[in-house]
């Protein structure tokens, strides 16, 4: 684990592990952050189960993440610039009220009989443009609601907030819709309900630099300036772009679970949730010791690990060995996510913390699906076990490529910047 031995700052209680929450702004926002994340993995696991029965079409499961990543790719400069320019606490009000209509658009359509996809793939496209104004308002304003001082535990917490719901979501989802479609969208429904109330409700934070400013077309580009300006940032970005791409093999497991370990559905359900118990277990230990110096180093080392255990996780034919590489796996990113996320949030200006957010999260998705589609095709190409095994040395690679390319990365010590 990181070195965390360092004294606490005398402003600082030392005992921080739940110091985020003595905030009643952040708990409102946690809690509101939770219910949608969980509503939304409801929701998704719910619809592709519907989809795929009305269609029996594989490409139509790809359809669903399509729709979804489209809206973040195509509106990336216009989301960034909302989130600077307009109260973040409304446009994620705005966001969840947005996927609150077309969730309530889907139990409408489960209640009145579907007889094939595309009213999904639309309403999908709704929640798709929602997200993409969501996730760089959410990710800016909880900066704005704990001190700086506080922000590396808001992190962990929110981090481990998203995991849960990642772990629960999938598997809540697929009970409910066991029940009964229009039970599991019911349920979606009546949580993004729940979350709008509680944003609506968050203390509005005190009013930004850049809220309000005019947007010209000079101010669109910029985040994008910025990132390539701020080395640290950049380097960060670029990190955990193509050490995703790489490594990521969770698109592998059914293989995995079927062919290989021989687990049968349930199995499966295991390896899912192997990764967020792995890191729910660690974003707990980082909020009780956060990470206090050798930043950039620790990044670099854990984003290695993530590609050392994926590398056992390719290798194993041990069904205990693999749930305990994956929990390593989670565990490991969730570290350079914890260093990360907050390397991006409190080195960036408040006036472009949008933009950058919106550029980032580009980053993600496109590491994600793209991860998603590198690791299918190889596996198709050469077979399951040599493309993760090809991933996770590439993830390594990636963080020894990086330790030479962004010095400022690595070399950075505090997690918040110093002049």
């Amino acid at each position: 684990m990181p070195d965390s031995s360092a004294q606490p700052q005398a402003d600082e209680p030392r005992s921080q592990q739940f110091i985020a929450f003595r905030y009643p702004a952040f708990v409102l926002y946690w809690a509101a952050r939770f219910l949608a994340s969980f509503a939304v993995q409801v929701l998704s696991v719910s619809v592709a189960w519907q989809v795929y029965d009305l269609t029996r079409n594989p490409a139509d499961l790809g359809m669903i993440g399509l729709v979804q990543f489209l809206p973040l790719l195509l509106l990336v400069f216009v989301t960034g610039t909302v989130a600077d320019t307009v109260g973040r606490r409304k446009v994620m009000g705005a966001a969840i009220a947005l996927e609150l209509i077309c969730a309530g658009a889907i139990l409408y359509f489960s209640v009145s009989g579907l007889s094939g996809p595309v009213p999904i793939f639309i309403a999908l496209t709704g929640i798709g443009i929602a997200r993409a104004f969501f996730g760089p308002a959410a990710q800016s304003l909880v900066v704005n609601l704990v001190p700086k001082s506080v922000f590396p535990n808001a992190v962990a917490w929110n981090s481990s907030s998203w995991q849960i719901a990642s772990i629960g979501g999938p598997v809540g989802g697929g009970l409910l819709y066991g029940i009964g479609a229009p039970v599991a969208y019911g349920v979606s429904v009546a949580m993004l309900a729940i979350a709008l109330i509680l944003v609506l409700i968050i203390p509005r934070p005190p009013v930004r630099s850049g809220e309000g400013r005019k947007v010209t077309i000079s101010s669109l580009f910029d985040g994008l300036r910025f990132i390539r300006k701020e080395k640290v940032v950049l380097g960060a970005i670029t990190l955990d772009l193509f050490a995703v791409l790489l490594g990521g093999a969770v698109a592998l497991l059914p293989v995995y679970a079927r062919d290989i370990l021989h687990m049968g559905p349930w199995g499966l359900g295991l390896l899912r949730a192997a990764p967020g118990i792995g890191a729910v277990i660690v974003a707990a230990f980082l909020a009780a010791k956060p990470v206090r110096d050798h930043a950039g180093k620790w990044l670099l080392v854990y984003v290695a690990l993530f590609g050392v255990f994926t590398v056992v996780f390719g290798l194993s034919t041990i069904t205990w060995l693999s749930i305990v590489a994956l929990a390593l796996i989670g565990g490991a990113d969730m570290v350079s996510v914890y260093i990360r996320e907050t390397l991006l949030q409190l080195w960036t200006p408040d006036e472009v913390r949008g933009r950058v957010n919106a550029v980032n999260m580009v980053f993600l998705g496109a590491s994600n699906e793209l991860g998603e589609f590198r690791a299918g095709f190889m596996a198709a190409w050469i077979g399951a076990v040599p493309a993760v095994i090809f991933g996770g040395v590439g993830a390594v690679a990636v963080a020894g490529i990086a330790w030479v390319v962004f010095p400022e990365l690595r070399d950075a010590k505090s997690l918040v910047k110093t002049e």
